[in-house]
């Protein structure tokens, strides 16, 4: 089955890209194409053969969702890709539905398994409180993979790299400013390990202690709504329903309560230790550790004990 996987390689190829890939390359019995916008190097897209893509077709430039849209249909159309893997961040929620009704193709969105062999997809349903299946009927089929459900399976090998050479007219869309994000820290849909906290850290000034776990974990920092809307943290920190939904091996959440739209996107990771003097917040009923206890106390003493374990 011929299989096609879009990631956006702007800055680089990012950890959810070659998960799309892996994911992709399994789907298709161990290859996929690969087709691509950004600015990554050659050798960074060659490299994509490791993780399963046997030929990456590359667009060197920005661009915007209608543009994309027909760069990945065309692509397709080309390739007779019977299946279109997305990651499912920004780009991929946005250009994926509009390849499917272009391709006239079935659509499951946040994939966290592989498809079974009559081509059921199981999805999250609920906020996650439970998972369906949704079966793909159509010829051509479109899935978006939610990202850290699968991890990433690498092996040998290097991709054929070719330059698209269409017209995909000019883009409808202008940016007029754009503001990344810095720091040495995973951004949060990639972050294995995140350390968050709510208004129960009483203010902004507070939360050097959340900062000392985190850099003691090597951990990214994350917050509720309430805290990034009061202005203590930048919004982009945000985790849940409403902000950035993330699948960490661990995620630590201190004084915070646990209503349903943060737990939505949070209750996907591995293990989750919440930290409230609150025994009947709502968080304790998701937690696989429970700590009763004051942020002020447990966050300090919890990062001394990480810092003597890294050091024996």
């Amino acid at each position: 089955m011929s299989v096609l996987v879009y990631i956006d390689s702007k800055g680089g190829v990012a950890k959810n890209s070659l998960e799309a890939v892996s994911y992709g390359s399994q789907v298709g019995g161990g290859s996929a194409v690969v087709v691509t916008s950004g600015d990554a190097s050659n050798d960074d897209l060659a490299a994509l053969g490791k993780y399963g893509a046997s030929k990456v077709i590359a667009h060197n430039g920005d661009l915007d969702g209608q543009q994309t849209t027909k760069l990945v249909a065309e692509v397709a159309q080309a390739e007779g890709a019977k299946v279109i893997i997305f990651s499912q961040d920004l780009t991929g929620k946005a250009v994926a539905p509009r390849v499917a009704v272009r391709l006239n193709a079935g659509f499951v969105s946040g994939a966290i398994e592989l498809p079974t062999s009559d081509f059921k997809v199981k999805v999250n349903a609920f906020s996650g409180k439970a998972q369906s299946l949704v079966k793909i009927n159509s010829d051509v089929k479109v899935i978006s993979v939610l990202p850290n459900s699968l991890g990433v399976t690498e092996g040998s090998g290097s991709a054929e790299v070719t330059s698209f050479s269409g017209d995909l007219g000019s883009a409808k869309v202008t940016i007029t400013e754009q503001a990344e994000v810095s720091g040495d820290r995973a951004p949060l849909p990639e972050a294995e390990l995140v350390v968050s906290a709510g208004r129960g850290l009483k203010g902004p000034e507070n939360w050097g202690i959340v900062e000392d776990l985190a850099d003691a974990l090597e951990a990214t920092t994350a917050c509720s709504r309430p805290v990034a809307d009061s202005g203590w943290r930048p919004h982009h920190e945000h985790v849940g329903q409403t902000g950035v939904a993330i699948r960490p091996n661990l995620y630590i959440a201190a004084g915070i309560s646990g209503a349903i739209q943060h737990l939505a996107g949070v209750n996907g990771g591995k293990v989750i230790v919440v930290i409230n003097t609150d025994p009947e917040a709502p968080f304790f009923k998701a937690a696989d550790y429970g700590v009763v206890g004051d942020a002020f106390e447990v966050l300090p003493r919890l990062t001394e004990a990480v810092k003597k374990f890294k050091s024996a």
